[in-house]
């Protein structure tokens, strides 16, 4: 009985990831979930630039580099002139909601049939622990050392609560990998998030809750803790939009 390998879909190297990030968690249950469903040889990925801007390397299946927050852009056009195949971006917040978020709002209002897996880790990770546009009230980054403030940092940005105002977004669902239950919940979420769009549906959102325990200056397990404990009240999870090819809705939201 096999109770552990590793997806036929993930490249045999050494992650780049600092300890404790879950960047490396979410690279499995898509893995896994692109072996399941069988398209490893059809799945054309879009790395960011961010954290992962080296997922290209992480991946058996095809990938392009965007520039920065221009995914959903490069993965419009990959669709349209392939659509026969399966094309994911892989992009962190201030990648897909700062400098990218025209391109994603506007590939979500024209429904492009593509899937994005957004990881929301508030703070800018790859370039010394900015604030995002997902930061939190109150919390400490390198750019609000005193705590983003709403009258003068603003408020941060809800993604799949905006996203699922848009009739294209076919789902959008909010999710977190720090703890069995949790994980197991994303990777259900992923895969439905990859069956839409050969479903053809539209487009598909799946955001995760992350770690980032080195910008946090926080040990890998009170990282998990503060995912549990801040990020989720304020970021709540669950399935903000999910339309049926038929144009009806359910969410429990």
């Amino acid at each position: 009985m096999i109770v552990y390998k590793r997806p036929e879909a993930l490249s045999k190297v050494p992650m780049h990831y600092c300890p404790g990030c879950t960047h490396g968690i979410v690279h499995r249950l898509v893995a896994e979930v692109i072996d399941e469903l069988k398209i490893e040889n059809d799945t054309v990925g879009v790395a960011p630039v961010g954290c992962a801007v080296f997922a290209y390397n992480y991946f058996e299946c095809d990938f392009i580099e965007a520039s920065h927050g221009r995914a959903p852009a490069v993965a419009t056009g990959i669709k349209r002139t392939h659509p026969d195949k399966i094309v994911f971006t892989y992009q962190g917040d201030g990648d897909l909601a700062a400098i990218g978020t025209a391109e994603t709002v506007h590939a979500a209002a024209r429904g492009e049939n593509i899937t994005i897996i957004f990881i929301n880790n508030t703070n800018y990770g790859m370039t010394g622990g900015q604030m995002a546009p997902t930061t939190m009230p109150g919390q400490v980054t390198t750019t609000s050392p005193y705590g983003r403030q709403k009258m003068i940092q603003g408020n941060p940005i809800h993604v799949c609560e905006m996203l699922s105002t848009l009739d294209g977004v076919a789902y959008a669902e909010r999710v977190a990998v720090n703890n069995v239950k949790n994980v197991r919940a994303a990777k259900r979420a992923i895969k439905k998030a990859f069956q839409n769009q050969i479903d053809k549906k539209g487009l598909s959102i799946v955001e995760v809750l992350s770690t980032c325990p080195t910008n946090w200056g926080m040990s890998p397990t009170d990282a998990l803790k503060f995912v549990d404990e801040k990020m989720i009240p304020f970021y709540p999870l669950g399935v903000y939009a999910d339309r049926n090819a038929m144009g009806g809705e359910t969410s429990d939201k």
